[in-house]
């Protein structure tokens, strides 16, 4: 216990949240990482694509009260695509793990210590939060949403079997170096980088363990996914099982 204890002292956490227009979110998420991690040695890197709604003068006024090295803005000049977001923010990351999580309050940081705790006790590659196991939800998406979400699992599961039970979740933990391996194998861009993630670490082995979370549908601002969405998952799912 003692080893384990010293061993989760010596573990750093990077976290990457990738923003456009979250002016009104990113304050709280922040705020809510600090309260949350209060033992944790751990950095926040705000990765925003040139949000015009002045999203990165207050991560900077953020930056004054808790610090440019526990909270760093690498921001980019436009919208550039989720899968590239996590591959600029693993740039400047320097801990050991990385956690992906939204910026919009949809994930909630009151799970990272779960998070953390699930990966010490079995050594998981990736930790990743679940909305479809006991204890796991959503809260406040219409019942077409509901169907979407479930039914893009169901696909993904009857036909890439990947053994985990929510694919297009982006609120996850991972051993950087796992992070790096498969990262570099993926090709999707958009909403379909999560699952493809998730489907190219379990092809390669790696061990991935699930948490429940209760997803929130974001609080302000309009969520990011639409008709042109569903139809890039579509051919996303498509592609990964004609080349895993």
């Amino acid at each position: 216990m003692e080893e384990q204890h010293q061993q989760k002292e010596t573990n750093k956490y990077s976290i990457i949240i990738p923003t456009y227009n979250e002016r009104l979110n990113v304050a709280l998420i922040i705020y809510l990482v600090f309260k949350h991690l209060k033992d944790i040695d751990f950095e926040i890197i705000v990765v925003d694509d040139g949000s015009p709604d002045g999203t990165q003068d207050i991560v900077k006024q953020l930056q004054k009260v808790y610090g440019e090295d526990r909270i760093l803005l690498r921001a980019r000049p436009k919208k550039l695509g989720l899968g590239t977001a996590y591959i600029h923010g693993l740039k400047h990351a320097s801990g050991n793990f990385v956690v992906i999580m939204d910026a919009d309050l949809s994930h909630h940081p009151k799970y990272l210590p779960n998070f953390i705790r699930r990966q010490a006790e079995t050594g998981a590659s990736i930790v990743t939060g679940t909305r479809y196991v006991n204890g796991g939800g959503v809260h406040g998406w219409n019942l077409m949403r509901k169907l979407t979400s479930r039914g893009a699992n169901v696909l993904a599961q009857t036909f890439l079997w990947p053994g985990v039970s929510d694919l297009t979740g982006s609120f996850r933990l991972y051993k950087r170096s796992v992070l790096e391996d498969v990262i570099n194998s993926c090709v999707s861009k958009g909403y379909v980088f999560q699952m493809e993630m998730i489907v190219r670490a379990s092809r390669k082995g790696y061990h991935i363990e699930e948490v429940p979370i209760t997803f929130v549908d974001r609080v302000y601002g309009s969520s990011k996914l639409g008709g042109s969405e569903i139809v890039e998952y579509l051919k996303g799912l498509v592609y990964l099982l004609v080349t895993t």
